[in-house]
Order: C-alpha cells, then sequence, then structure tokens
C-alpha cells in the first residue's frame, strides 16, 4: 500500500483519517466514524483496505463485538491525537510532548508489524499477514503520521482557515503555498462572500 494510491483529498492518509470529524475545530465536532464498521467502511472507502479484508473484518467484528469495540476506541482515541498534534502544529508550530508520547506508543506497537518485502526493482514497507487483528487499519495511519512529522512537508500541514472551526488539515500542495481552506466550494466561498458584503458596506 502506497499513499498516493490511496483516494486523499487531504494529502496523507494520517490527516484523512484526522478528517473524519467535520467541524474538528469548533464546538460542535461531527464525527462521520460511530463504530467498528463504519472504521472499517472508511477504511475500504478511500482503497486502504481491500474488499475480501474488509469482508474479513465485518466477518470477525460481528463475532466479537466487544473486541472490535475496544479497538474503535483506540482507534478514535489516537485520531484525536494525531488531529491535536498537527493542528497545534500547523496553528501554532508548537505540540504537546503528552500527545507525541500517545502516538510513539501506538507507533511502537504498529512497527512490530512491519516488514521489508521484496517489490518490482527492490523492496518496499509492508505488513506482516493482518488476518483477523482489529488493529490492522491503524498501522498504515501511525506509520503515515510518523512520516509526515518527521518529513520537509510538514511546514505545509495547514488547518482550514473557517472562522467557525471547520478545523480540516491538508497538506498545501499549491506552489505559492497559498491554500487556505478545505476547499474553495464550501469555505472558500464562503469567505469570498464575506469579504464582498463587507466591501459593499463600506462602499455605502
Amino acid at each position: 500500500m502506497h499513499e498516493h494510491d490511496l483516494n486523499l483529498d487531504a494529502g496523507a492518509l494520517c490527516l484523512e483519517f484526522a478528517n473524519t470529524v467535520e467541524w474538528h475545530a469548533s464546538d460542535h465536532p461531527d464525527d462521520r466514524l460511530h463504530d467498528y464498521a463504519g472504521l472499517i467502511a472508511w477504511a475500504e472507502g478511500i482503497g486502504l483496505l481491500a474488499a475480501h479484508r474488509a469482508d474479513r473484518l465485518r466477518e470477525v467484528a460481528r463475532a466479537e463485538p466487544e473486541k472490535a469495540g475496544i479497538a474503535f476506541h483506540r482507534a478514535t482515541e489516537l485520531r484525536e491525537t494525531i488531529y491535536r498534534l498537527f493542528a497545534s502544529y500547523a496553528e501554532q508550530g508548537v505540540f504537546e510532548e503528552g500527545d507525541l508520547a500517545q502516538l510513539n506508543e501506538g507507533l511502537g506497537e504498529t512497527l512490530a508489524h512491519a516488514r521489508i518485502v521484496p517489490a518490482a526493482g527492490g523492496f518496499e514497507w509492508g505488513w506482516t499477514e493482518a488476518g483477523a487483528d482489529f488493529n490492522q487499519i491503524l498501522w498504515p495511519v501511525l506509520r503515515s503520521a510518523a512520516d509526515l512529522l518527521a518529513s520537509d512537508t510538514l511546514d505545509r500541514v495547514r488547518q482550514c482557515a473557517d472562522d467557525r472551526g471547520c478545523g480540516y488539515l491538508f497538506v498545501d500542495t499549491s506552489r505559492n503555498r497559498s491554500r487556505r481552506w478545505c476547499s474553495m466550494e464550501s469555505c472558500g466561498n464562503r469567505a469570498k462572500a464575506q469579504r464582498h458584503y463587507r466591501r459593499q458596506k463600506q462602499g455605502k
């Protein structure tokens, strides 16, 4: 699995995961994931899980709902850790040591499943056979967070500038690093309309 092969509007898998909560920076966040089945559906939807693996996890989750619930709770806790780390760094250039420690704890468990595997022309990163491991969806997410934090792309991570608390995180790939919004069709258009209204009002 390579991130560039996935359907990632945010530009990084870890940010895509953080964005499964809409209005993340507001007083009324809207979580799009409600249970482990929703987590599977998200992973399958972006191409992280092949259909047969997703079906296998659904089957096991139905058979062991308590374990699935525990795994879902852990996933959402790590999602919030990832969100806080990148949002704080994007806005202020700082982070909480506790959040980094929690990420590193999850990463330590994750790397136990990482392997170097043969690939065309050489080798690449891969994973152990996941089978029915409920935490397997988190493995590439945590690896993505670690890679992004340690990369020269970190200073391109942005949070949507919408003043209502959109909270959408993304990698700014614009040439002049000028992207400010989750999209021009939503928060960007609203900001544009507000600027137009203020200019019209000032002109009266």
